[in-house]
């Protein structure tokens, strides 16, 4: 069997998830594509936390931000969090926000495998830059934003069971490393 790193064609490892799988890390890192493939991948349900959000609030993120407030937001993100994990394995994409709730985050981390999707800040940058539906990015200039998320984020990502780098490379590839680390982590 070759690898994802191998140049002859690679096969998927085919195994169940015990619980629900987590993916969190900074806006542009490829959360929710990679969530979609992933889950596409074990036959399991996606959900997104922020499209959940929308949905149990009835407005949009950009909303209840405006309304509401960043503390405000988080609670309910939490909330809704919760509940999703207990309703078994999925894939569950986050915001980016959502693991720095130290409740969120410790129920994570009980009750599911979270991934941490890290890749250059660059690259981040140039994947976010003019998307009107960030409010953390209004008015802002995303590099800055993103380096204060690195400083204040990253100690909190590295809490999670796995980290994987995916680099400025493709979804697909993305997937695969996240394959190949759940093998590892869950011993298959």
């Amino acid at each position: 069997m070759t690898g994802p790193s191998d140049t002859t064609e690679y096969v998927r490892p085919r195994f169940d998830l015990p619980r629900p799988l987590v993916l969190v890390g900074l806006m542009g890192v490829g959360k929710t594509t990679v969530g979609r493939r992933l889950a596409d991948h074990f036959g399991l349900p996606f959900r997104d936390a922020d499209e959940e959000i929308e949905k149990a609030a009835g407005q949009s993120i950009a909303d209840i931000f405006a309304t509401l407030g960043e503390p405000a937001f988080r609670d309910g993100e939490h909330r809704v969090i919760a509940r999703l994990v207990d309703e078994g394995p999925q894939v569950l994409a986050t915001g980016g926000g959502a693991f720095m709730h130290p409740q969120t985050r410790d129920l994570l981390k009980q009750k599911a495998i979270v991934v941490w999707l890290k890749t250059d800040l660059k690259v981040l940058a140039r994947r976010v830059a003019n998307k009107p539906h960030r409010p953390l990015l209004k008015d802002r200039d995303p590099m800055e934003v993103l380096r204060e998320h690195e400083k204040n984020r990253y100690p909190h990502y590295a809490e999670a069971h796995l980290t994987i780098d995916t680099g400025d490379q493709s979804h697909a590839r993305s997937v695969d490393l996240v394959l190949e680390a759940l093998k590892t982590h869950l011993d298959i």
